[in-house]
């Protein structure tokens, strides 16, 4: 399991970085067996968000650290550096990039994008 890291260095430039989730094995639901988990992640809100297809925003920081869980559509978002990643239904990105140069982020095809955030912060 993975998740696209979106981060900005001490220059304030934004950049991706894939993470790998590491998952041990324990007792998550007894009295079923163990299963492959990872360590928690404390978490202050989850939101559904929905963006209309077209929806095109102007380069911005994300305002708090969290994690998008796409469930539909799709959007391709493009750090300060240049580099752009595509999310479909089931890909995770992880924003921490809170300043610098920020993001760019548009609705890809035809749809709306659907997804849950997890804020941390």
């Amino acid at each position: 399991m993975h998740y696209q890291l979106l981060y900005c260095d001490e220059a304030g430039e934004s950049h991706w970085r894939k993470v790998d989730v590491p998952l041990s094995e324990q007792v998550f639901a007894p009295p079923a067996q163990d299963i492959l988990v990872s360590a928690p992640d404390a978490a202050q809100a989850m939101i559904w968000l929905r963006l209309e297809a077209g929806w095109n925003e102007p380069i911005h920081s994300t305002p708090k650290r969290q994690l998008l869980i796409c469930l539909s559509g799709g959007i391709r978002v493009t750090a300060s550096d240049g580099e752009a990643r595509d999310f479909g239904p089931g890909d995770c990105w992880r924003m921490e990039d809170t300043s610098g140069k920020g993001h760019h982020t548009c609705v890809t095809g035809t749809g709306a994008f659907e997804c849950v955030i997890v804020q941390f912060d």
